[in-house]
């Protein structure tokens, strides 16, 4: 008896409906699990969460170690400093998002746009440390120019004038988080003016 070609049984790679049907369920059903559980992560695991009103701020890479950063911590004219947000109540980190680093910039208050102004604290603003082009987190400061950019790609953004784009591929400004000061340490007073990241 000849195999019949057009038999499944019998055809290495087939591509018969049913098979795709089946691979197309089994490749929707792996994607659905993944998204899933990528977007329940901030609603598990709090140290995931995005910034609150009211925490505190600690250099990254140091943990509690380090304590809370406070206004003193981020010299004017300085590069940005990099921070996660901390819960002042239990002292947890929300460092288990990339999407919450947080760059701290003191720049001189009579620089500021109006809107930057209004979610400064004594001159500090605070933008997301990630590019809104492809996700880049690291940052080349401009001194004189008060800008920063983007080494990957070579966004610019200005951040006296609420991170808004000068020059590159990024497609908007980088979300802004008010800042309050709480007996001369940062604090966030409210959170991320748009979400972190950028677009996929």
């Amino acid at each position: 008896m000849q195999d019949d070609p057009a038999d499944e049984r019998f055809c290495v790679g087939c591509r018969s409906p049913a098979r795709r049907t089946v691979l197309k369920v089994g490749l929707g059903l792996g994607v659905g699990l993944w998204w899933s559980g990528s977007a329940s992560t901030q609603e598990v695991d709090p140290r995931a969460a995005r910034p609150r009103e009211d925490d505190r701020f600690v250099l990254a890479g140091r943990g509690r170690s380090g304590g809370a950063v406070g206004v003193a911590d981020v010299p004017l004219g300085d590069p940005p400093v990099t921070a996660y947000p901390m819960d002042p109540a239990t002292g947890m980190v929300r460092d288990q998002s990339r999407l919450n680093q947080v760059l701290l910039i003191h720049l001189d208050p009579t620089e500021l746009g109006a809107e930057t102004r209004t979610h400064a604290a004594e001159g500090i603003v605070a933008y997301s440390a990630i590019c809104t082009h492809t996700g880049c987190d690291s940052w080349e400061w401009q001194a004189q120019t008060r800008t920063i950019k983007c080494p990957c790609h070579f966004s610019t953004f200005d951040v006296r004038d609420g991170a808004r784009v000068l020059d590159g591929p990024a497609p908007r400004r980088l979300p802004a988080l008010p800042l309050k000061v709480i007996d001369g340490v940062l604090a966030a007073a409210g959170g991320f003016s748009s979400r972190p990241g950028f677009q996929q």
